[in-house]
């Protein structure tokens, strides 16, 4: 592979505009289709197999209202002291929002607290419409299915609340199932705040603008090409709307750490005299090869994720997948010729004057590698047990599903979460919808309505909506407890096991719990069963991608192993934060939530396929160092003087990147960024510059074994074996010195 990585960095640094030139043509051809032939991205939280997707079966077949979306109008007089059923003016003004809200495009149909309100006090009461205290009045919105709406109906809803409030005597808020599948998070100011910081720490490992400038154009590039490329790739698989987000996240930080690898590598060769076009090919055919495997064991981790059986995880890891090839591409292609358009200035226009003597292996952490292996054992411990300690709250890991409780109070969803609490209880904001397949036994609806209303966890029940001609009933239970709390999941799973099959045995009939909250539970569980099969699964396929790579059984196995244990911290520390709220303050969170069900196995496919990245990066150079001089305590500590800076460089750009999203209102977009920042850390610092040459170092000359069958097996990948390779199309003005950069990794 070596070989045409070589050729092809030559040929993009002699020939740079027939490069950019085709990338342009390309991009220009990928931006254009999407703008005119891109499906919308469509968020669709299906999950077959699920009782709750069954409910929602049932009702969609019914063609019953309640199995689309909804919505709520929260509406409480300005006054403290007037209530809706003292004041006029406020029976007047919500009354005009019902209507309007009544004729919106989409809307199926509204609640009518109003009309409650004309039938006095008790009935409005009893209606559920309007707060026993009369200081509250609930607008309930119903709404087709996800797949028949778009972003205008949240739009819409929006523009309602504007005008309601104008010269209104009522305080107007809104929430609910519409604003979780439309409302995209606001992330743009935290990517802007993790671009500026990644700028300022390259402008400082490189010492130059131009070097600065091209690991940054080119992860915007692959982003802004692979986001675009989306809306065509949904003809595909349905893409969800929420992919971009986190796409952004690993894209922006791969694309910036991929380049970073190459251009390190070539103003290291530059250094040594390298001429440009010589320098550009060794740096393709070394950091280029541990590049592709690096975003190869991030591809190959991530599409792990179709192990989970839930159709909106799988085509997420999709999206993102593609964002990370293309950037493994540009990083192999298109930053060469810019590369070679750069020539000698890529080390101008510097800050400092030693930029092209820092480009070389770095005495300070030659000397940390020296002091690491001098004392391999304590570090190996030490480490090991640091990981330890920050993975026990692990045992402690909760998954469910943040509501809108815990968002920030500027949020009109958090405010209409509130008001809907506090004036009809927790259990309001997340309803379970029940659906009852009567067609053979139509007489079971009471009798079940009375076994549900009787439940300890169920506060109320609403009166029945039965479809005879369809032969089936629906039932809107409110439970006694909030969304996220595991008191309602156990309410769910006590109908489905004990309630349901008390009424129901013996008869035709079937029930199926539906709903938001129920739906998250059921996405949780089967989270839960598929982790340790995809855990296994990625585990074992990049080991088997790192065999493949370095011919060596034990680092690979090493490296899996390493990798598990930094993802494994990463959880203790989400733990820690979101659970227990250790510090939840400083990063904007003003409540304890669950962690999102579907983010632990997010986060092990992004972080174990990122935590690679370091590990092949490290190797590939320790293993280049070994073969030329066959000495592994100096392998390991030249290959940590030649990588250190680049990777802690690195790690602190992509911790940047990842902290950015932080800032976001959405309490799962700050799991993804502090989640991954925290893994991306600990796996550069105490993972890949102490325990991995402290285990390396133990190990000593095993760390290179490999069954002789599995050896003759296993193809070469590289220009030869040994320290005598020498480089493809080899000339007379190379560096002898240098060539051994281009033994097989």
């Amino acid at each position: 592979m070596s070989h045409a990585l070589y050729r092809m960095g030559r040929f993009a640094a002699r020939r740079p505009w027939t490069v950019i030139g085709s990338w342009l043509v390309v991009s220009v051809l990928v931006i254009a289709a999407s703008g005119a032939f891109g499906k919308p991205l469509e968020d669709s939280f299906a999950v077959p197999g699920l009782d709750s997707q069954q409910a929602t079966d049932l009702l969609t077949t019914a063609r019953s209202d309640q199995a689309g979306l909804t919505a709520h109008v929260v509406l409480i007089p300005l006054d403290d002291r007037a209530t809706f059923f003292d004041s006029a003016d406020a029976r007047a003004a919500l009354s005009r929002v019902q209507t309007a809200a009544g004729a919106l495009p989409d809307v199926l149909g509204t609640s009518d607290p109003a009309g409650a309100l004309a039938g006095g006090r008790e009935a409005a009461a009893a209606s559920g419409a309007v707060s026993p205290d009369g200081r509250i009045a609930l607008i309930r919105i119903r709404y087709p299915v996800l797949e028949e709406l778009d972003v205008g109906a949240l739009e819409n809803l929006k523009e309602l609340g504007v005008e309601a409030r104008e010269g209104s005597p009522l305080q107007v808020e809104m929430g609910g199932d519409l604003f979780f599948a439309f409302e995209e998070p606001d992330t743009g100011f935290g990517e802007v705040i993790g671009l500026v910081v990644a700028a300022a720490i390259l402008l400082v490992a490189f010492g130059s603008l131009i070097a600065m400038s091209l690991p940054l154009g080119m992860a915007l590039f692959g982003l802004a090409l692979g986001i675009s490329s989306l809306g065509l790739i949904t003809y595909l698989i349905d893409i969800p709307s929420w992919a971009p987000v986190i796409g952004s996240m690993v894209g922006l930080g791969v694309g910036i750490d991929y380049a970073l690898f190459v251009v390190s590598r070539h103003r290291e060769g530059l250094a040594r005299g390298i001429p440009v076009e010589e320098s550009i090919g060794r740096a393709v055919a070394t950091a280029g090869q541990a590049v592709i495997f690096a975003g190869g064991t991030v591809v190959i981790a991530i599409l792990g994720l179709a192990v989970a059986g839930v159709p909106f995880v799988t085509a997420a890891g999709v999206a993102i997948s593609v964002i990370v090839l293309i950037t493994v591409v540009a990083s192999v292609t298109l930053l060469p010729a810019f590369l070679g358009l750069a020539g000698q200035w890529i080390n101008r226009i510097a800050i400092r004057r030693d930029t092209a003597q820092r480009a070389t292996l770095s005495p300070g952490w030659k000397r940390w590698g020296a002091h690491v292996s001098e004392h391999a054992l304590a570090y190996a411990v030490g480490g090991i047990v640091a990981l330890l300690a920050l993975s026990a709250p692990v045992a402690d890991l909760r998954v469910g599903n943040p509501d809108d409780g815990t968002l920030p109070e500027t949020r009109t969803e958090r405010r209409a979460y509130d008001l809907v609490a506090e004036g009809f209880g927790p259990g309001i904001n997340g309803p379970l919808v029940i659906a009852v397949d009567t067609s053979e036994d139509p007489s079971v609806v009471g009798p079940l309505r009375a076994a549900i209303t009787a439940d300890e966890g169920v506060a109320s029940v609403a009166p029945p909506e039965v479809d005879a001609d369809a032969g089936v009933a629906t039932l809107i239970a409110f439970p006694t407890t909030g969304p996220q709390e595991p008191a309602t999941r156990d309410t769910v799973e006590r109908l489905r096991g004990e309630v349901f099959p008390s009424v129901l045995a013996g008869r035709r009939a079937r029930a199926h719990v539906g709903g938001q909250t129920a739906n998250f539970a059921d996405v949780g569980d089967r989270v839960g069963d598929r982790l340790p099969l995809f855990i296994a699964a990625v585990v074992l396929l990049s080991f088997l991608l790192l065999t493949f790579v370095f011919r060596a059984v034990l680092v690979a196995l090493k490296a899996a192993l390493l990798t598990l244990l930094s993802v494994g911290a990463s959880y203790g520390v989400m733990v820690m934060v979101f659970q227990w709220g250790w510090g939840a303050g400083v990063i904007g969170l003003e409540s304890t939530v669950p962690i999102v069900s579907f983010i632990p196995m997010f986060m092990f496919a992004i972080l174990f396929g990122l935590s690679m990245d370091y590990e092949v990066f490290l190797l590939s150079r320790v293993r280049e160092e070994y073969l030329a001089g066959g000495d592994n305590d100096s392998a390991v500590i030249n290959g940590i003087a030649g990588t250190a800076r680049v990777i802690t460089s690195a790690a602190l750009i992509m911790v940047a990147v990842f902290l950015g999203f932080v800032v976001s209102d959405d309490p799962a977009i700050k799991m993804f960024g502090l989640g991954l920042a925290t893994a991306i850390l600990l796996d550069a610092t105490i993972v890949r510059l102490v325990l991995v040459p402290a285990v390396m170092k133990l190990m000593g000359d095993a760390n290179w074994w490999i069954p002789g069958w599995l050896d003759r097996l296993l193809p070469t990948i590289g220009t030869g074996e040994g320290a005598g390779a020498r480089a493809p199309e080899a000339t007379a003005d190379r560096d002898p010195d240098a060539d051994r950069a281009l033994v097989p990794v």
